[in-house]
């Protein structure tokens, strides 16, 4: 059995930004850890047919969770279509994503969508680390900070 998770946000940003803080590395381990855990990328490689590699990592424990996909859709600043894949075995399967970012009067609408989420993994859990998550994500690209 696994879960379906959906996620809605909508940011001051302008779509362009908003990608850039979902494909580039040095933004995704800014905000895409929930609290308590860093986020470590060993390969990424955004395009369709891509792929990527990373892992969380619990700041108390030190225990590391990776997990790895392919990306099967980038159309830039609209959607990113991809697959995650845990390494370890009690999360075994794996959950297609869906991101997509949609331009609206105040500046981006993000809609992610995650179908198959183990059942190990509570639901209220994977909500709670996302609002976390997107949060941060909020305090990277809604200020916009001009070139000195």
């Amino acid at each position: 059995m696994s879960n379906t998770i959906r996620l809605h946000r909508v940011f001051s940003a302008p779509p362009e930004r908003v990608y850039r803080a979902l494909v580039e590395p040095d933004a995704l381990v800014k905000w895409m850890a929930p609290h308590g855990f860093t986020a470590h990328i060993e390969h990424s490689d955004v395009r369709t047919g891509g792929s990527y590699r990373m892992s969380f990592q619990n700041f108390t424990t030190g225990t590391r969770h990776s997990f790895h996909g392919d990306y099967h859709e980038v159309i830039p600043n609209k959607l990113l279509r991809y697959t995650d894949r845990f390494d370890t075995p009690e999360l075994a399967g794996e959950i297609e994503v869906t991101v997509r970012l949609e331009e609206v009067s105040v500046g981006t609408e993000l809609l992610i969508t995650q179908v198959g989420v183990p059942n190990v993994i509570p639901p209220d859990a994977c909500y709670l680390g996302w609002q976390e998550s997107l949060q941060l994500l909020s305090f990277l690209v809604n200020p916009a900070i001009p070139d000195e």
